[in-house]
């Protein structure tokens, strides 16, 4: 007995128990499951620094598009409205409407912002929680 107090001491454990009991088990599945919510919220950092991206370069866009007719510059350019609509087409055609008082050329703005709005999601898909969050609920 004094012997399987100090392998316990010592983080040996006692020589009864064998490496594959169902008690060890459940100490390697809480850090996969950590793994797992990292992976999970470095994605979701990424997606969400790629649009903090995509916002700030229309921001500088639209400050060149519309220099020295700040007051004509459209409040806002949704991106979520944009990716609700079904194709490039519409998209292009609801940013024309919002770029309407531009006097400058907005083609390219919308071509640039079309293609950098590929792959990006709605604000909402990105708030997800994690899965450890979802189990507790």
């Amino acid at each position: 007995m004094a012997a399987n107090r100090l392998g316990r001491r010592l983080g040996r454990g006692s020589p009864a128990r064998s490496p594959g009991s169902p008690r060890a088990e459940p100490a390697r599945s809480p850090g996969i499951q950590k793994r797992q919510a990292r992976v999970t919220v470095k994605y979701n950092r990424r997606e969400l620094q790629r649009r903090l991206d995509t916002e700030k370069w229309i921001d500088g866009r639209l400050e060149e598009l519309y220099r020295g007719r700040e007051a004509e510059m459209p409040d806002e350019v949704n991106i979520d409205e944009l990716l609700e609509l079904d194709s490039d087409e519409a998209r292009a055609a609801q940013l024309q409407g919002i770029l309407k008082s531009c006097h400058n050329n907005t083609q390219a703005f919308v071509q640039e912002l079309l293609l950098k709005m590929r792959g990006l999601q709605k604000q909402q898909a990105l708030q997800r929680p994690s899965p450890e969050l979802q189990e507790r609920a």
